[in-house]
């Protein structure tokens, strides 16, 4: 068994699902917000909690798929492991994003209905350098320099 740190997360998707070619493989980077509600006695009225954002990644057919079905607004489920991906701004500032590495990205069926559509598509080379760095700085509203190899 693995020590993997297995999340899922629901929400709504927050940022346009771009797909993305890092040493020819296929890959996403978007934004997933999730806000809980909870109901006060008192007033008898539901109210917002604060949300939480989730920056989720996927790679090869499943992010092919993503780019494809998801858009902003969208209510996801998303399984997958928790990665935390370290960079360093063009300043110099070291920065560091937690990331959810998906294995299964679906529609919240509980919130509405998809439609099935079965696509074939080849498999490809793992990268040998994916852009995430870049991805994230730009999801962030930081620019950067790519660390040295």
């Amino acid at each position: 068994m693995s020590n993997d740190n297995i999340l899922t997360f629901h929400g709504h998707v927050g940022t346009t699902v771009e797909l993305r070619e890092g040493a020819a493989v296929p890959w996403v980077l978007f934004r997933v917000a999730s806000t809980p509600r909870q109901y006060d006695q008192a007033t008898r009225t539901w109210r917002d909690l604060e949300t939480t954002w989730m920056s989720v990644k996927a790679w090869r057919v499943l992010a092919q798929n993503a780019a494809e079905s998801l858009t902003v607004g969208d209510p996801v489920v998303v399984i997958g492991t928790l990665r935390t991906e370290s960079w360093t701004t063009k300043d110099g500032e070291p920065r560091e994003s937690t990331v959810l590495e998906a294995t299964l990205i679906a529609h919240d069926l509980g919130r509405g209905v998809t439609t099935f559509r079965r696509v074939d598509r080849q498999s490809a080379v793992p990268p040998a350098s994916d852009g995430t760095v870049e991805a994230l700085a730009e999801l962030e509203g930081q620019t950067v320099a790519a660390p040295a190899a």
